[in-house]
């Protein structure tokens, strides 16, 4: 079901046939955009008992990144406050890619055992394991006739 959700982006791009040349040209498109430039960069993956997500967060630290479970939606967001400017005198910059200010995803992730959620960051990569929950732990919602 995860991957069915994560994948969108790239599912319209292979409907347009086998023409890799095409399709390619199109991730690339995608990748240089200002609207995907600042998402965090994450893996998604979905097994019988969990979800396990790696997120790139290079350069941060710890206390910048906060992580929120709610209402079956992971939220990670993280924050730099500024980087080294390697200006020279004058103020000449060749090319600056490095981003500052606010960064956040959400992922629809239903039915997790909040109370069990591990996350460890290590190495700029944030490693999250949600468990799913159990159906014996999964409370009963009935829904009344009228």
């Amino acid at each position: 079901m995860a991957n069915e959700l994560m994948n969108g982006r790239q599912n319209w791009l292979d409907n347009f046939g086998g023409d890799d040349w095409f399709k390619n040209f199109g991730q690339q498109l995608l990748a240089m955009s200002p609207e995907t430039d600042n998402l965090l960069k994450t893996d998604v993956k979905e097994t019988d008992k969990d979800y396990q997500l790696a997120v790139d967060l290079p350069g941060l630290d710890k206390k910048d990144i906060h992580v929120d479970y709610q209402d079956n939606t992971l939220k990670i967001s993280a924050k730099r406050d500024s980087f080294a400017d390697h200006s020279d005198s004058q103020g000449n910059m060749v090319q600056s890619e490095r981003h500052y200010g606010r960064f956040s995803r959400q992922f629809y992730l239903p039915g997790v055992n909040r109370d069990q959620i591990d996350a460890q960051y290590q190495d700029g990569v944030l490693q999250l394991m949600l468990p799913k929950l159990n159906e014996s732990d999964q409370p009963a919602n009935p829904i009344e006739i009228r």
